[in-house]
């Protein structure tokens, strides 16, 4: 569980992060999850957005991710969604 603070930190370093996922009608697969496992343990902090034509909103979307993943929600704005997961092994941002 992260803190306040550190959920702010997390907001300020993602605001200027490219969104690299995009979920769209075909909804939440094994292969997108696959994808944002990796993307996750690569970069620790992802932004991703979800389409119109998804199946859920952006905060069901969210959680479910975060769920399939082990990573924790830090904001859902609209259809934007960002997720942290600290990676143990090479942890690239220190909170």
């Amino acid at each position: 569980m992260i803190t306040s603070k550190q959920r702010a930190k997390l907001k300020s370093l993602a605001n200027p992060m490219e969104t690299i996922f995009q979920i769209g009608k075909s909804g939440i697969s094994e292969a997108t999850v696959k994808q944002v496992n990796d993307a996750l343990t690569a970069r620790e902090l992802i932004k991703l957005r979800v389409l119109e034509t998804a199946p859920a909103f952006a905060q069901e979307t969210a959680q479910e991710l975060a769920a399939l993943t082990g990573s924790e929600v830090v904001q859902v704005i609209g259809t934007r969604i960002v997720l942290y997961r600290r990676n143990d092994k090479d942890p690239k941002i220190e909170l």
